[in-house]
């Protein structure tokens, strides 16, 4: 095997492999409402798991019309709000896996990279059949995205389609702090009103009761550690600087690609990203990574200083903390 840098690939994938990439990542692949374990602590979570249980049963079984009535109209989708590492991901990955097909799951991001690769019409085309769509981690990173997605869930929902999304701010709220916020505003009011609301409260599950995150390691011990791994399979080893400029030329649609067969990845010379679309491009990589169960082990800064100060007080600040999250459970995985 070989230790391979990410920095020098150049991934490809089509517009049929995003469609049928439209699939729950691989470390939700067992996800099950039945292997979801909520908190008797948080009754949150046993509504959300209730509600959804019941929710998937009439997507998959509608309710019947009768001879001289309408039958009661089912709920144009939910809305699952909470915290970071609460389920809500499980929860939404176990209602894709209830539902008969076709029926579609993505990131909110994924999604609207299907828009630019496919295009609006042929999107909805694609989409408009599926008896779900499934849409984690909805968030705004500017108005033109909003306004795409606002237009594609309305149009989805009027054939039919029904829509669970999940985020950590509730449907009114989202866009607050950030620029053009009366814009965002006025957008997502209009979307807000498909979705009924479920609150999953609770803690982060993936830092309970857990030491805190590995001290960074030096470069010679990231490279040797790489070294190690490269010779049962092929891992990744990268500097810092050079992966985050390859970032910049690669459309984050290719992240997941860019990953695909590498189970361990190394980097050395973390430094603070005070950039902020560098940084966006981080949070998808760190994402793809932590949906492919993929470990991670750096030198350089503790992997909690990725995200400048600066950075997590402002407008993207909920991204950039789930994405430190994420990377701090990948940490803890590569031990």
């Amino acid at each position: 095997m070989s230790v391979l840098a990410l920095a020098d690939q150049s991934p490809t994938i089509t517009p049929s492999e995003l469609i049928s990439g439209l699939v729950p990542p691989p470390r939700f692949d067992a996800a099950r409402f039945s292997t979801y374990r909520p908190s008797p602590n948080e009754p949150s979570q046993q509504v959300a798991l209730d509600t959804l249980s019941r929710y998937a049963e009439q997507i998959a079984d509608p309710p019947k019309r009768g001879l001289f009535r309408k039958a009661a109209p089912m709920a144009g989708g939910y809305y699952l709000d909470g915290g970071f590492g609460v389920g809500k991901t499980h929860l939404l990955a176990s209602l894709w896996h209830a539902v008969p097909g076709p029926r579609a799951y993505g990131t909110f991001v994924e999604y609207t990279h299907l828009v630019g690769a496919l295009g609006f019409a042929e999107t909805v085309k694609q989409l408009s059949g599926h008896r779900l769509l499934a849409v984690d981690e909805f968030e705004l990173d500017d108005p033109g995205d909003t306004m795409v997605m606002t237009r594609l869930l309305s149009e989805l929902s009027d054939a039919g389609v029904k829509l669970v999304a999940t985020s950590n701010t509730l449907p009114d709220k989202l866009g607050e702090g950030r620029f053009a916020a009366e814009d965002f505003r006025r957008e997502i009011h209009a979307l807000a009103s498909r979705f009924d609301t479920l609150r999953v409260d609770g803690p982060d599950y993936r830092h309970a009761g857990l030491a805190p995150a590995p001290a960074p390691s030096s470069d010679d011990e990231v490279r040797s550690a790489a070294a190690a791994a490269g010779q049962a399979s092929s891992a990744s080893l990268d500097d810092f600087e050079s992966l985050t400029t390859a970032l910049s030329r690669l459309h984050p649609s290719k992240y997941g690609r860019l990953l695909d067969g590498v189970p361990a990845t190394f980097v050395t010379g973390v430094r603070p990203l005070d950039d902020q679309s560098a940084a966006l491009r981080w949070v998808v990589l760190i994402d793809r990574l932590y949906d492919r169960t993929i470990p991670v082990k750096a030198s350089g800064v503790p992997l909690d200083e990725l995200f400048t100060p600066e950075m997590l007080k402002g407008g993207y600040r909920k991204k950039y903390k789930r994405a430190t999250s994420r990377l701090l459970a990948l940490a803890r995985e590569a031990g």
